[in-house]
């Protein structure tokens, strides 16, 4: 069985995901303004397939989401890591932050540990991420982190999106 690293920041644990985390994902996917870019809301069921997709994507591919849980309190405040949907030609990197949680820092935090890990442990060459043209927010993410633009291009759900190279 595959050992999921934890990775450390300042303030955060990027741990493997479990699940007793089911009701951190059912909070973030039964928000709708919270979770609109990742498929929500969502009912409980779904968001726990959400959960199960993320351990899944670990054993499957060597690599995925992390949970991100404070060191401080434990609390979960997001889920951050490196996912490849299926039949999709790009990994990315990818993150969620529970709504009490947001414009704290943390995925700017995590987001930094996991392209490191990427381009570190992994040895990808590229470490990359995508969204949609209206998830003003995420843009602005990963400006913040150096993003740069290198190919617009049409992905298999049918919708064009600009794809980030994320600096080292």
């Amino acid at each position: 069985m595959l050992e999921i690293p934890t990775l450390q920041t300042e303030r955060l644990l990027l741990r493997a995901p479990r699940e007793s985390d089911a009701q951190a994902y059912q909070d973030f996917y039964a928000d709708g303004e919270a979770s609109k870019f990742y498929g929500g809301p969502l009912l409980a069921d779904a968001a726990w397939l959400k959960l199960a997709r993320d351990v899944g994507h670990w054993h499957l591919r060597g690599y995925g989401p992390w949970i991100l849980e404070r060191k401080n309190d434990h609390t979960i405040v997001g889920g951050c890591g490196l996912f490849l949907h299926n039949g999709w030609l790009r990994p990315e990197l990818t993150w969620w932050i529970a709504s009490d949680a947001r414009r704290m820092g943390f995925a700017t935090e995590a987001s930094k540990a996991v392209i490191r890990f990427g381009y570190e442990t992994l040895k990808w060459d590229l470490v990359q991420t995508y969204m949609k043209d209206e998830n003003v927010a995420a843009i602005s993410l990963v400006k913040s982190l150096g993003g740069v633009i290198i190919v617009r291009e049409t992905f298999p759900d049918g919708i064009a999106r600009d794809v980030y190279e994320l600096p080292r």
